[in-house]
């Protein structure tokens, strides 16, 4: 899991591709999201660059819309299209999770409004601190309990004691790289792996 770049994939293909790695992986998938940062990639692949955040949401909105629901239909100012069928549908209901990433201020916004969790890039104890106190206190001003949003530190060291610092902070799950760039992972290396961090 890494971030998906919204604006550039339609939702109609898009969810199509999330719930079929979400039916292929046993209802494990994590759907990492992002808005992108290249304005000529984001706008030559169909985004609205300016409002690729406003675009973001309402992809996000006809994909939940086309996994709970057996047939679904969109109206938006980016996305328009009927009733239409979207198989398969995800294991995880009503979808699986959305994570957010980021450390710009919006994106906390944005998390407690329609994710189910924020992923912030190389994380330390203290980004995931700041970040977990402004959740929390966003959720509670919108009625939403903190505790439904989870904190996932993104490409998080290897090593148990900065795992722990994480967690102390506020994370509640971490995502490691596995292999150099060039190889990789075998069973072996993963077994050690999960030895060094538990």
């Amino acid at each position: 899991m890494g971030a998906s770049l919204i604006p550039e994939r339609h939702p109609l293909l898009l969810a199509k591709e999330i719930a079929t790695l979400d039916y292929f992986s046993g209802g494990r998938f994590l759907f990492g999201v992002g808005a992108g940062w290249h304005k000529e990639e984001t706008e030559i692949m169909g985004g609205n660059f300016a409002h690729r955040w406003t675009q973001t949401r309402e992809a996000i909105e006809a994909m939940k819309a086309l996994w709970a629901n057996e047939a679904a239909e969109y109206h938006g100012r980016y996305y328009d299209f009927p009733l239409v069928r979207s198989f398969p549908q995800p294991v995880q209901q009503p979808h699986p999770p959305i994570f957010l990433g980021g450390s710009a201020q919006q994106v906390f916004k944005r998390t407690v409004e329609y994710g189910n969790g924020w992923m912030p890039t190389r994380s330390t104890p203290e980004l995931i601190k700041q970040g977990r106190a402004v959740l929390n206190e966003l959720a509670v001003e919108a009625g939403r309990d903190p505790k439904s949003i989870e904190v996932m530190a993104y490409i998080a060291p290897a090593d148990r004691t900065k795992l722990q610092a994480l967690a102390e902070a506020g994370a509640d799950a971490a995502v490691m790289l596995l292999a150099k760039e060039s190889e990789a992972a075998t069973l072996a290396e993963l077994e050690q792996l999960a030895q060094q961090v538990l």
